[in-house]
């Protein structure tokens, strides 16, 4: 397969939804063969023509940073340790990287799915928290979610024409997914950190993962080559990148690229951080079995089978989200 050669310390991949949305079929093959190339190789894109209103995006920053004001003890009222911190406020030291015992420097607010699929396991899909301090949050943010998920939607569809499989493969077992809204803070740096940064260097579980802006620079990737490479990408974009899941079930084809939010020069330690992640996962019960197609005559898969719903478990409970078992 010939593939398109990106140079990663130049900046991710650009690319323009639109030719994909509103293109004609020549359009859209070409911007699926752009994608599948920049996740093959480095991991990351990011997109112009997404689609998504600006005036929501700076609303929900304004949401985000509003929340994220209140004293600690209020916002702890929406800490759900018992939804494996799947909803609501997640404290800061709670989450580390896989293999990490330092905490990364973050506190957060999660939301989850509310067009919950028929028929679906509900201890998968925990009710969303309502902040009664700011009513407009959760407003905010199931809007943001929606128009996330579907240009999530429209991402994997574009990519199920790169791997040539129906196009609606992933539609169909990711629409009312077990998806997920971060709004993270990175409150100033106080102290010297103790061998952590604000997150330390991971690869993300889901599919694949949305990122709308941020306040500050500090997305780092790494290349081939072992180095760091600076994120750059304008405001408009969305920075999308492959997460483990799909990495599994393409054996590796395509790649979730480590990745990691570095702490700020020292001048800038009294800077907050603020980010907005959508991790697109699929329904629970997906299996994530390498695609055949995928897997080279004679060979074995690299991953054993698992579905969606057991590997996130068993990532959460290795960074330190989920409920210890009794």
């Amino acid at each position: 397969m010939d593939l398109i050669e990106f140079n990663l310390e130049a900046g991710i991949p650009t690319l323009d939804l639109r030719r994909y949305t509103e293109g004609d079929e020549a359009d859209r093959k070409a911007f699926a063969a752009e994608l599948g190339a920049a996740y093959r190789q480095v991991g990351f894109a990011a997109i112009s023509g997404h689609g998504v209103s600006e005036d929501l995006i700076a609303n929900m920053y304004k949401e985000v940073k509003d929340f994220f004001s209140l004293p600690t003890e209020t916002k702890l009222k929406y800490s759900h340790p018992d939804k494996n911190n799947q909803r609501g406020f997640v404290k800061f030291g709670q989450e580390h990287a896989k293999g990490n015992d330092n905490a990364d420097l973050k506190e957060f607010w999660q939301v989850g799915q509310t067009n919950i699929p028929d028929n679906a396991d509900l201890s998968h899909y925990p009710p969303n928290e309502v902040c009664s301090e700011f009513p407009e949050f959760s407003k905010r943010s199931d809007e943001l979610y929606k128009s996330l998920e579907e240009v999530g939607l429209v991402v994997l569809e574009a990519i199920a024409m790169h791997l040539e499989l129906p196009l609606n493969y992933f539609r169909d077992k990711t629409e009312g997914g077990n998806s997920i809204l971060r709004a993270i803070h990175y409150p100033p740096i106080k102290d010297e950190p103790k061998s952590a940064v604000r997150s330390a260097e991971h690869e993300d579980i889901n599919l694949i993962t949305l990122l709308i802006g941020a306040s500050a620079s500090g997305l780092e990737v790494m290349g081939l080559d072992g180095n760091w490479n600076k994120v750059t990408a304008d405001s408009e974009h969305i920075v999308m990148n492959c997460g483990d899941m799909l990495q599994r079930l393409t054996n590796h084809q395509l790649k979730s690229t480590t990745h990691r939010v570095v702490n700020p020069p020292r001048e800038l330690w009294h800077t907050p951080r603020f980010s907005i992640p959508f991790f697109c996962h699929p329904q629970p019960d997906m299996k994530l079995d390498a695609l055949p197609q995928c897997v080279p005559s004679g060979e074995s898969p690299k991953d054993p089978p698992i579905t969606a719903g057991e590997y996130l478990n068993e990532r959460l409970a290795e960074i330190g989200l989920k409920k210890e078992d009794k």
